[in-house]
């Protein structure tokens, strides 16, 4: 299975940075070798539209351009649910096993991803109640990838 990230915003050089790069190169070592072939993070500008909801629609359109046919998609958003690790070690591993050829995560802009794609989304996850910004979204969702490897593996990385 393919993980692919698909990011409203640029993540530039600085801490941000070399900590996302540090999660991937962990996730992809781990990952393939249990069966995730590839690990791909896409960077959409930011829409520079007037209004929240034009802005949103731009946005959802670059989204929707990098997400292949029969993709499972899972939403970024401060309305999702609060799962634990091993929670979201299960989903990762199950829709592995079902045959899935990508897993896609979105994290929209300032104003979030549009109503449409999350709709689309087969699961919507949050990293608690707070609103944060993209950067350490993205930064925690690697994290929370290379975490869901180790537990899929067996490794002491996760100790709960």
């Amino acid at each position: 299975m393919r993980v692919a990230v698909i990011a409203v915003g640029r993540l530039k050089q600085g801490p941000e940075r070399e900590l996302a790069d540090r999660y991937f190169e962990r996730f992809d070592e781990a990952g393939r070798k249990l069966g995730f072939r590839e690990l791909s993070i896409h960077e959409i500008p930011e829409s520079r539209a007037r209004d929240a909801a034009t802005r949103m629609t731009e946005e959802a359109a670059a989204i929707s351009a990098h997400i292949p046919e029969k993709s499972i998609l899972v939403a970024l958003d401060e309305r999702g649910q609060n799962l634990d690790s091993t929670v979201f070690a299960r989903h990762l591993g199950r829709w592995r096993d079902e045959g899935a050829g990508h897993t896609i995560f979105m994290i929209g802009g300032a104003d979030g991803l549009s109503p449409e794609l999350r709709r689309k989304a087969k699961l919507a996850i949050a990293f608690g109640s707070a609103t944060w910004p993209h950067q350490m979204v993205r930064v925690m969702l690697l994290e929370q990838l290379y975490r869901a490897a180790t537990i899929l593996a067996g490794h002491p990385y996760h100790r709960a």
